[in-house]
């Protein structure tokens, strides 16, 4: 088998090429523009299997698409390609509607040509997964899950555009039959995560003696996947998921954000001791604009229909992500010293730099 995978040198991606090449021997095509988020060595375990090559386009680009596609010929996509972060799009909101809106339709643009040109078996099998998030939803109260039918109602310029992607790729199989399907996850985890984002960015933080700020009081409710389970659940989707359909993926594992850090903490006194707990670095700070409150994710429908079920817990899956962190210093300090040091991102006072459109249009 042969999948286009998209984004495969960010968090998620790269766990799903190590796992398709590594574990399921599937033939990988890695399309990534290596963003400050990507890593390629995130992906150096799989990198010299003569099943997984690396294609450094932007998906925005109609023409390299298109080529990506003929040359390769997959069976099926991934896209995970995308702008994730919530604060960097509080204050950068051009480049999630240019990556996460536009590079969609590129990309569906790119797989109906493609398709259309299959014939027999091939157009058959292939299906096109578009990964998305259960930020889409938005905010549940203090009761209730997010099901594939909850109605949309993003608050975030992130959650926006994923929205927004989800619509085109469920519009491209109604209007002209590309096999798509969508998948909505909870909050991931795990090993090789940039640390912008709250685990990894706590784990780090207490390593180094530093302030563990906390949005507003801390009470704000996510559903944590582990990321290996998540790409277990996106394979799986692609060879058996029904064609138009969505599938929400979650851990059921709800956890307050101050609930996450003070478990770090007690496993930094474990694992690295400081002299005294390192809940004494936890600080409350102003929360994010448009912050929502609570995310938790049904996920019965892929569990009953595929079969597929979470294997780690949150306490399993978060001391394996800590000792990670603790015994892999050269990813993350090479990440530290080059595009992240680990500040404050997405102050809504600040204004973002809107793009040249003279040099958009040239380019």
């Amino acid at each position: 088998m042969r999948v286009l995978v998209t984004g495969g040198a960010g968090f998620i991606g790269s766990a799903l090429v190590r796992y398709l090449v590594g574990e399921e021997r599937v033939e990988i095509l890695n399309v990534d523009k290596l963003t400050y988020a990507s890593n390629l060595a995130s992906v150096a375990p799989v990198a010299q299997d003569s099943r997984y090559a690396l294609l450094k386009a932007d998906i925005c680009d109609p023409a390299r698409m298109a080529t990506a596609f003929a040359e390769f010929q997959p069976d099926g996509v991934i896209h995970l390609a995308a702008e994730t972060h919530v604060d960097r799009s509080i204050t950068g909101s051009a480049a999630f509607v240019e990556t996460n809106i536009t590079g969609t339709y590129v990309l569906l643009e790119a797989a109906r040509r493609y398709f259309d040109g299959l014939s027999g078996e091939r157009r058959d099998k292939f299906r096109f997964l578009h990964v998305s998030t259960d930020e889409v939803y938005g905010s549940l109260g203090a009761e209730g899950l997010f099901a594939e039918t909850t109605a949309y109602d993003p608050s975030s310029p992130y959650s926006a555009s994923k929205a927004a992607s989800d619509h085109l790729v469920l519009a491209w199989h109604r209007t002209y039959g590309l096999p798509t399907i969508i998948s909505n996850c909870s909050n991931n985890y795990g090993p090789y995560q940039f640390p912008e984002k709250l685990i990894p960015l706590m784990i780090l933080n207490a390593l180094d003696g530093k302030p563990l700020p906390v949005y507003g009081n801390g009470s704000n409710v996510r559903d944590w996947l582990y990321v290996d389970d998540h790409v277990r659940a996106l394979f799986l989707i692609l060879r058996r998921g029904r064609i138009g359909e969505k599938y929400n993926v979650g851990g059921r594992n709800e956890q307050t954000n101050l609930g996450v850090v003070e478990r770090i903490c007690e496993l930094m006194d474990r694992f690295n001791p400081a002299g005294a707990a390192h809940r004494r670095h936890v600080c409350f700070v102003t929360d994010r604009p448009g912050h929502d409150q609570r995310y938790a994710i049904d996920a019965s429908r892929l569990e009953r229909e595929l079969g597929w079920s979470a294997r780690e817990t949150f306490d399993t899956g978060i001391e394996k992500t800590v000792r990670w962190y603790l015994d892999n210093r050269q990813w993350w300090e090479a990440v530290r010293r080059g595009v992240y040091a680990g500040e404050r991102l997405g102050l809504a006072g600040k204004r973002e730099r809107q793009p040249d459109p003279v040099k958009q249009d040239a380019r």
